[in-house]
C-alpha cells in the first residue's frame, strides 16, 4: 500500500469542496455571486452521502461488532436522515467520561471516522494509551479493505480556501473535510483552560 500524500488529500478535498466559496444561506449570497449549494464540488458530495446511505448497512454491523465490546454512540444518524456528511462517525466512550462530572478537559473518549469521499479513515483519541486504538483500526481494515488512515500532519493542515458545514473559510482541516466537523467533538472546548 502506498502512503498517503498532502497532494492526493487536497485533491480529494477540492474534488467535493469548491474553492473560494462560503457555506452560506442563499439569502445571504449577493446576486451573481456563486452558491455554495450549486456546484459541481458541493453535487459530488451530496453524491457521495447518498452513495453512504445506499452503503449503511456495513457500517451499522461494523460499529454494531465494536459496539459489544465498548461502549459505542453512533454519530452518523445526520448522514442517515439525509445529510450530506463526507464520513461515518462513531465515538466510544472511555470509563473516565462516565465519571459523574468529567471535567471537559480530561475526556478519554476516542471517535473513528471512515470517509465516503475516498479510502481514508481516522482514529482521533484524546485518552489514555490502551488497545482501543489498534482494534478499531482492525475492525475498519477488516471491514473496509484498502483504506488507509491519514497521519497527523496532513489531516490537521489547515485548507485556507475552503468552507464547510461547521467551519468557516481557513478553518477546515484536511481531517475536517474528509470525516467532517464532528472529527472535532472529542477535542476540549477552546473555552476551557487546560
Amino acid at each position: 500500500m502506498m502512503g498517503i500524500n498532502r497532494s492526493e488529500l487536497l485533491d480529494v478535498v477540492y474534488r467535493f469542496y469548491p474553492r473560494g466559496v462560503h457555506n452560506f444561506e442563499r439569502r445571504h449570497v449577493p446576486p451573481n455571486e456563486p452558491f455554495y449549494d450549486d456546484t459541481e464540488e458541493h453535487r459530488r458530495l451530496v453524491e457521495a452521502a447518498n452513495r453512504g446511505r445506499a452503503e449503511y448497512p456495513t457500517w451499522k454491523a461494523m460499529i454494531r461488532r465494536l459496539g459489544d465490546r465498548y461502549g459505542l454512540q453512533n454519530e452518523s444518524l445526520s448522514l442517515v436522515a439525509g445529510g450530506s456528511d463526507p464520513a461515518y462517525s462513531a465515538r466510544i466512550y472511555r470509563p473516565k467520561d462516565l465519571e459523574p462530572v468529567p471535567s471537559p478537559n480530561s475526556r478519554a473518549s476516542l471517535s473513528f471516522h471512515v470517509s465516503l469521499l475516498g479510502p481514508y479513515y481516522g482514529i482521533h483519541d484524546t485518552g489514555e494509551p490502551d488497545e482501543l486504538p489498534a482494534a478499531v483500526a482492525a475492525e475498519i481494515e477488516a471491514t473496509y479493505p484498502g483504506y488507509q488512515t491519514i497521519p497527523p500532519e496532513l489531516g490537521n493542515e489547515v485548507v485556507p480556501d475552503v468552507a464547510m458545514d461547521g467551519a468557516l473559510m481557513g478553518e477546515a482541516t484536511v481531517y475536517m473535510c474528509l470525516f467532517s466537523n464532528v472529527w472535532t467533538w472529542v477535542d476540549p472546548p477552546s473555552y476551557f483552560p487546560v
